[in-house]
């Protein structure tokens, strides 16, 4: 064996397990159903993007011929792929159709993107808007612009990212909401003579030093999702969290279904979109329109708005009778 090949051998190796373990514990932690603490919640939300580095490290050990890391890296590859697959049930509701409702959910990235917003609400036309990150001046402008369209609102008006609205379409009763560091309003809409449930989710995102703050919002996300299991529901927003994390799988155990998934675009990478372009080179799908069994889903569809970091998702659902 040549001098290089004694060097370059060892080193590949070390460097496909460095590689191969920090993608397993990752996986681990997926496996275990748990978020763990910084850096894993952040990694978790980029779980398929974990393909690329499991590849180069099963490469690298094919390459200095180890055979235990290339079987590691098979392992690796496997179990990536399998936990890419949609999470949760996609069973569709047996009662009639009543109503058909468009919903349109977006992250204006404090107020930046509100004249793009409203420009979306007249091309798309939805029944029910919810925006996040909406300051006072979005607040006003909405109120001035889109108060005829949208007769009721349930706002909460504040500052920067902490401002949040539903506008609707239908009449709108009063709801708790959620308590967040960010505005998350809820409302009850009277859709066709059906009673749905409505809350905006904005919890705060899971930065290192706020993991436990973010798990705890999700928490009270969930606990309002279990808190009318028989009464129509959507619950849509920036969630700062995709299915790989379980504090967000735990609100999909409650029985609400992801309407991307049932749409068929569950991995559509909705953050971070670049402001000048929207695009998405390396992101995940934060942004989510939850429904209960009550609701089927279609024609969902990603909206690249300038001046924002968020793609703004719209979706057409059909409201059924209960069985």
């Amino acid at each position: 064996m040549s001098t290089w090949r004694k060097v370059w051998r060892p080193v590949a190796r070390w460097a496909a397990a460095l590689v191969l373990a920090g993608v397993s514990v990752v996986l681990l932690c997926r496996a275990l159903d748990v978020d763990g603490v910084t850096p894993l919640p952040q990694l978790l939300a980029f779980l398929p993007w974990l393909l690329v580095p499991g590849a180069l490290a099963a490469a690298l050990a094919a390459l200095a011929r180890w055979r235990t890391g290339l079987v590691w890296g098979a392992v690796v590859l496997a179990v990536t792929g399998w936990f890419c697959r949609p999470y949760g049930e996609a069973a569709e509701p047996e009662g009639r159709a009543v109503a058909q409702v468009r919903v349109l959910t977006s992250n204006i990235e404090f107020g930046g993107a509100t004249e793009e917003l409203l420009a979306a609400v007249r091309s798309e036309k939805p029944d029910l808007v919810f925006v996040q990150e909406c300051d006072l001046g979005c607040s006003a402008v909405l109120k001035a612009r889109l108060g005829e369209r949208f007769p009721y609102r349930s706002l909460v008006e504040a500052t920067g990212a902490e401002g949040s609205a539903i506008l609707s379409r239908y009449p709108l009763k009063p709801g708790a909401g959620v308590d967040g560091m960010l505005g998350m309003p809820g409302a009850v809409a009277e859709v066709e003579g059906h009673s749905v449930r409505l809350q905006l989710a904005h919890p705060m995102p899971p930065v290192p030093g706020g993991v436990g703050l973010w798990r705890a919002e999700l928490a009270g996300l969930e606990q309002w999702a279990r808190g009318g299991p028989d009464q129509p529901t959507v619950l849509a927003g920036d969630f700062n969290a995709s299915q790989d994390h379980a504090a967000f799988r735990r609100i999909l155990d409650t029985g609400l279904r992801d309407s991307t998934r049932l749409a068929g675009g569950t991995r559509t990478p909705t953050w971070p979109a670049s402001t000048a372009s929207g695009a998405v080179a390396l992101g995940t799908q934060i942004d989510h329109v939850l429904v209960s069994r009550d609701f089927t889903a279609e024609n969902a569809r990603f909206l690249d708005l300038p001046h924002t970091d968020h793609r703004s998702l719209v979706v057409d659902l059909t409201l059924h009778e209960p069985a």
